[in-house]
């Protein structure tokens, strides 16, 4: 939608900018002329929340419909660089019904081609309950493997990944509890192990001095 005023176009001898500045100016002074009465007034406050909202409101379902429909791969072509779906089945389909939000990626700094990506994976589009799904490359993005998600049925949220500069892979991420844990990838991605607990909490963050 294009917000710009048309100066060319003119309704009874003026400019539409003009009448719209008119009728701002009055609304301005209309609105000063409430101040007397609206200042003794207090502005109620929104009660402050009890509780993050990272957490579990949905249960874990038992069966994930993972193979609902298919489709093929979404590719994006931008100017010189395409962009290839990430997470596809075993024969690079899309996956009707995945649903999956706030990405996180990080590249190999001694091989480019070998890259990670982890993110919330939801068990359908009608659930709120969310898992540390994550996908790697080792061709630069073009193919991509989803494995699946770190540990089934365990509500995660809030992923984070980072490289160090010998090439090792890092997953944080945020459990029901408020607080993290640390995973270690040295297969570019394809596998991980968990390092333990780490502090944080909701929107964490980390970064690794590659020097």
């Amino acid at each position: 939608m294009d917000l710009r005023h048309d100066h060319s176009y003119k309704e009874g001898g003026f400019p539409m900018v003009y009448g719209t500045l008119v009728s701002r100016v009055l609304v301005v002074i209309w609105l000063l002329g409430l101040t007397p009465f609206a200042s003794g007034q207090s502005v109620p406050r929104k009660p402050l929340l009890e509780t993050h909202l990272e957490q579990m409101q949905d249960p874990p379902a038992t069966i994930v419909p993972r193979r609902l429909q298919l489709s093929p791969q979404k590719v994006a072509p931008f100017g010189p660089f395409i962009s290839y779906q990430v997470n596809v089945d075993v024969n690079g389909n899309n996956i009707g019904g995945d649903a999956a939000n706030e990405p996180s990626i990080c590249v190999d700094p001694t091989n480019p081609n070998r890259m990670s990506i982890g993110w919330r994976q939801f068990n359908s589009v009608t659930s709120n309950f969310r898992q540390a799904g994550w996908g790697f490359t080792t061709d630069g993005g073009v193919t991509w493997t989803f494995p699946g998600v770190l540990q089934n049925n365990i509500f995660r949220s809030d992923p984070v990944l980072n490289s160090d500069a010998t090439g090792q892979f890092f997953y944080l991420s945020l459990l029901n509890n408020f607080f993290d844990d640390l995973w270690l990838s040295t297969s570019g991605g394809a596998g991980w192990q968990n390092l333990g607990n780490a502090t944080g909490g909701d929107k964490q963050w980390f970064t690794i001095d590659k020097t």
